[in-house]
């Protein structure tokens, strides 16, 4: 089972790289964890910039279905997505 990890515009500039493939993740969690493995020395940045961000499955935020344990499908995008807002 392969998914795809989106990150922020933030974390992907510091990190150095927007988009990956995940290979053999079940839920949120486990993307998560291991997109943060896959940076090594980088761990910490990836720590730091991702507590700025939310995550989302397929576009719906990962709170709004059950959270960490949301579990994925081959294919699904992860993202990490910044909040925004206007006026």
């Amino acid at each position: 089972m392969s998914v795809t990890v989106e990150l922020t515009y933030d974390m992907g500039k510091e990190l150095g790289e927007h988009r990956f493939e995940l290979e053999g993740v079940e839920t949120v969690a486990e993307a998560v964890s291991r997109a943060r493995e896959r940076f090594g020395d980088k761990a910490e940045a990836f720590d730091q910039l991702g507590r700025l961000a939310a995550v989302a499955v397929n576009g719906v935020l990962a709170s709004h279905r059950r959270g960490a344990k949301t579990r994925l499908a081959d294919g699904d995008t992860v993202s990490f997505v910044k909040a925004a807002a206007g006026g």
